[in-house]
């Protein structure tokens, strides 16, 4: 009888484990599939207004300040790249992909670019890099309050073009008059001119304007100013000159011009002075705006910031090529001098 109990009883431990095991894995599935749902890698859009070849170095601040944030392309973010290629008809079309994507956020690279993406959507949050007057362009209703969907780093551009001229003149007294190289197509340029010709008048030098709609155009500006033998180069900041930064320099140099560039890209291309916003920061420093809307931020919360680090770099191996000799007094103030 005893022998007859074991057999019936011992098995019992085992069936009950067994079926506990069972309902554990049956419960354990959906919850296991719903935390794969929950995990979903968020998307970013990237609107580039020039090639990738053109931005090495931006691109990576951009990448760095993601991994400072713990976001890594391809594992737990994704970033879907449009990329212009200096053609400003292009805008709107990559503008219209992104939002067709159903990005989460987009970035863009330049105010045009911006504005090509908030009139494609009202609510994918977009945050824009570089904006020389995001307020005049109608980017945001205001700095601190932006109001709708876009928000991003200003450039404070109207505010520096006289402090450039000043270098300029400085690193180069003789100079009184200036060829000015700006894009037309962009909404802010007509106020960087003003700001420019206004700083001139103070120091008595004289501005020739020239607008640049796109490559093609260079050569005719490029002409003019070799006609006209100015005693200077000044370029405006524009992302599509940028993306010419080194035809425009090595045109200076050869026509033995000394050129003051807005950014230090320039200066490293063989250009003569450069001062302006460390782009690598804006574009470091919009990963955490990208990091903030991602945890729910909404960009009308989120004030435009102006730049924090500016720069000036003198080329002084282009300055030798140029017969120019700069002064200790501006060498001094240099953030980077290139041998």
């Amino acid at each position: 009888m005893a022998r007859r109990m074991e057999q019936i009883c011992l098995p019992q431990m085992p069936r009950r484990a067994f079926l506990a095991i069972t309902a554990g894995g049956l419960l354990a599935t959906p919850l296991a599939a719903e935390g794969q749902q929950a995990a979903k890698v968020p998307r970013i859009g990237f609107l580039g207004t020039n090639s990738p070849a053109e931005y090495p170095d931006l691109l990576g601040a951009f990448r760095q300040g993601l991994g400072d944030l713990g976001y890594m392309e391809g594992q737990n973010i994704a970033i879907e790249y449009r990329w212009a290629e200096g053609r400003v008809e292009r805008f709107p079309d990559l503008g219209l992909e992104l939002v067709g994507l159903k990005v989460d956020v987009i970035v863009a690279t330049s105010s045009p670019m911006a504005l090509a993406a908030k009139n494609a959507t009202k609510t994918i949050p977009i945050v824009f890099v570089t904006a020389a007057d995001p307020v005049g362009q109608g980017l945001v209703a205001a700095i601190a309050r932006p109001g709708g969907n876009v928000t991003g780093f200003s450039l404070l551009a109207p505010e520096i073009v006289a402090r450039q001229l000043q270098i300029l003149k400085e690193a180069v007294p003789t100079v009184s008059r200036v060829a000015l190289l700006s894009n037309p197509a962009n909404s802010y340029t007509a106020l960087l001119v003003k700001e420019t010709e206004a700083a001139a008048r103070s120091l008595r030098v004289r501005v020739q304007p020239l607008g640049v709609r796109g490559a093609a155009a260079l050569d005719g500006a490029f002409s003019a100013i070799a006609k006209e033998r100015p005693g200077a180069l000044f370029v405006l900041f524009d992302p599509v000159l940028l993306g010419h930064r080194t035809r425009i320099t090595a045109f200076a140099n050869k026509n033995r011009l000394p050129a003051m560039y807005p950014h230090k890209e320039y200066a490293a291309a063989g250009g003569f002075i450069a001062y302006g916003v460390d782009l690598r920061d804006n574009f470091r420093r919009a990963a955490t705006y990208v990091d903030k809307i991602l945890k729910g931020v909404k960009p009308a919360d989120l004030p435009v910031e102006q730049p924090t680090k500016f720069e000036l770099i003198i080329n002084l191996k282009t300055a030798r090529t140029l017969g120019l000799t700069i002064p200790p007094s501006l060498l001094q103030r240099a953030d980077q001098v290139i041998e």
